[in-house]
């Protein structure tokens, strides 16, 4: 199987399901936006924050922006990305503006108090988070802003994570200034938050550590996670960079609860042994 072959075949599978789950994530998202995010007029920034500016400014719909806006955006990724960078856009673009149109009223449906900003803020930020987290997760892009972004990555070579950062930065210090800096910070909050939650949806939480370790007593620390751990163990031969001397490096997957056994026993065997401890958020086959 070619690597076009593989592409497709990721993008088919449980095609119907995933769309689904993106319907349902970007309903909700709408729901957020009319019932919290746009009568606190706290802007945070991507194509909702503009909408927010523009409908206190001007009083234009908040669909009618999103559309416009999410529909100039897709045609200049078609441009300049291509159709398979695209695509994975597209839904979200034609429906996230209709969802928020139909749940324009939603506040008059469901009250809430919103005297509270902080608290506000933390359950935009951690709803937000999850919603988005999830889209990702199924393969599919909410477009907005970040289309931008990826075209100045393409043309430019700036990194879409700065060149994201400073986009929404200046959309939110602009809502700042029509509604006050307090709002800035409130901003912050979310998109705080926002974004470790889109992080621990994507990788899930860590059960497991993965070691890298690098010894002259190889033989021993093997042994030890072998024999004491019931672990497996991969060899690696490298060499150093500065003193180009040939080493071993051991790789080995635990889980968490065996952190501590792991790293004490390391350094009772070779005090000298540098590792290197990260977090494996999926660990399959082997045997």
């Amino acid at each position: 199987m070619n690597i076009e072959q593989v592409i497709k075949t990721i993008h088919s599978k449980k095609l119907i399901r995933r769309y689904i789950i993106l319907i349902i994530a970007l309903f909700l998202s709408a729901c957020v936006f009319n019932l919290l995010l746009l009568p606190t007029k706290l802007v945070t920034g991507g194509i909702g924050g503009i909408t927010i500016i523009t409908k206190y400014l001007y009083g234009w719909s908040p669909a009618i922006i999103t559309f416009i806006l999410s529909i100039s955006l897709l045609l200049l990724s078609f441009l300049y990305l291509g159709v398979e960078k695209t695509s994975g856009s597209i839904v979200a673009t034609l429906i996230y503006p209709v969802f928020v149109h139909l749940t324009e009223n939603i506040g008059s449906l469901i009250t809430i108090d919103m005297s509270d900003l902080l608290l506000i803020s933390i359950f935009i930020g951690a709803i937000s988070g999850v919603l988005n987290g999830v889209i990702f997760k199924v393969g599919f892009s909410n477009g907005g802003l970040q289309i931008i972004s990826q075209i100045l990555f393409k043309y430019f070579n700036i990194p879409v994570s700065k060149s994201s950062f400073v986009i929404n930065m200046i959309v939110v210090l602009i809502g700042g200034f029509f509604f006050g800096f307090s709002i800035v910070m409130y901003a912050m909050i979310i998109l705080f938050i926002s974004s470790l939650l889109i992080d621990r949806v994507l990788l899930g939480i860590s059960n497991n550590k993965a070691f890298y370790i690098i010894t002259s007593k190889d033989e021993e620390i093997k042994e030890y996670i072998i024999e004491q751990l019931n672990h497996s163990v991969t060899v690696f031969d490298v060499k150093g960079g500065f003193l180009q001397k040939r080493r071993k490096v051991l790789l080995t997957v635990v889980p968490s609860r065996e952190y501590f056994q792991v790293t004490n026993g390391i350094k009772m065997l070779d005090e000298d042994a540098f590792f290197l401890a990260c977090d494996a958020y999926q660990v399959e086959g082997g045997k």
